[in-house]
């Protein structure tokens, strides 16, 4: 296994504005038989999948459509333990939660959303078809060999991002855990061969190794480093991504958002910048997943992302993300340029 260290370049002069912010409601309201609120509580990942976007909710096992309209509807997951598709505190069930932070749509064009893996109980794996299927996978092999790679590892285990990219699967680590007096709290990726990993989760190949570990170090704000949210692939193999500062104790408790930045990660080099709102302000929501949504000169240029607000009363956000199209080429270099 190859491993390597980098540090992201901050752009000063980049800019990223996120705009068009709203809540993410169900068109038809909720279903308290189905155990859902009508809206998404906890956004963690949104993906393009097929014409439509998809949001997976980190504490509710329903998976938000959206359609034309820019209407979203739910697909039902699996019930939870106590016939529960709903997890919180007040339920004294937050331990049980699938914890979904990190998806991926297959090239065979299956959704699949992960665990973060940051307790035992949130090691599995939801594949979704087209065609309104879901399947739960238990993947404790999966999490078992992520965390014996403390390379990749550090302190607690926290997957936050999974993307294709060419013929590997990249997945993320949020260093957000509690340093131990052996390891560290890591932000990092880990590349597995993609063709390999599908066949293992289709239970027809073993689990491959990784192929490659690189640890990040994103930086910090107000002394509260910085670790990888989500991510997303982009046309030639570059990869943006979302970095939030959260003071919290551990992997598993929430605490304070002191800031979120975005980045880019081309080869061996990162870059990361600012992210403000539409009055200029630094933006202090914790941004939990983002996709391209159209694309100038053949790369994107706006984001869907989504916020998780942390609390079950209030529904998740969608906005867009602007990333000036100088701030990518200037970071990529002027020979990348299309």
């Amino acid at each position: 296994m190859k491993l390597r260290q980098t540090r992201a370049i901050e752009r000063t002069g980049a800019r990223a504005v996120l705009r068009n912010l709203s809540p993410l409601n169900f068109a038809e309201g909720g279903n308290p038989e189905a155990d859902y609120p009508g809206y998404v509580r906890a956004a963690s990942v949104v993906r393009r999948w097929g014409a439509r976007l998809v949001v997976v909710q980190d504490d509710v096992n329903v998976l938000a459509l959206g359609d034309d309209t820019g209407a979203f509807r739910p697909q039902l997951l699996p019930w939870g333990e106590g016939r529960r598709r709903r997890f919180d505190d007040d339920l004294g069930n937050k331990a049980t939660k699938l914890d979904l932070e990190a998806g991926l749509v297959l090239p065979d064009g299956r959704f699949v959303a992960l665990g973060s893996g940051s307790s035992s109980r949130r090691e599995r794996i939801v594949v979704a078809w087209p065609d309104g299927r879901v399947a739960l996978r238990e993947a404790g092999e999966l999490y078992a060999r992520l965390r014996a790679t403390t390379e990749f590892a550090g302190a607690e285990l926290n997957l936050e991002g999974a993307v294709a990219v060419g013929e590997r699967l990249r997945l993320f680590q949020r260093g957000n855990g509690a340093p131990t007096d052996d390891n560290p709290t890591i932000s990092a990726t880990a590349d597995f061969a993609l063709a390999d990993w599908v066949r293992w989760l289709d239970g027809q190949g073993v689990l491959p190794p990784p192929l490659a570990v690189v640890q990040y170090d994103l930086g910090t704000l107000a002394g509260v480093p910085l670790g990888f949210t989500d991510a997303a692939a982009l046309p030639l193999k570059e990869v943006v991504f979302l970095a939030v500062a959260e003071d919290s104790a551990n992997a598993v408790q929430d605490g304070a958002v002191l800031g979120c930045r975005v980045g880019l990660i081309q080869d061996e080099t990162a870059w990361i910048w600012d992210i403000e709102n539409e009055q200029g302000e630094p933006l202090r929501l914790k941004l939990e997943g983002i996709e391209p949504l159209d694309e100038v000169d053949g790369r994107p240029l706006r984001f869907a992302v989504v916020a998780d607000m942390d609390r079950p009363d209030q529904p998740a956000l969608i906005g867009t993300l602007e990333l000036h199209l100088d701030a990518l080429y200037s970071a990529l270099g002027a020979g990348a340029r299309p």
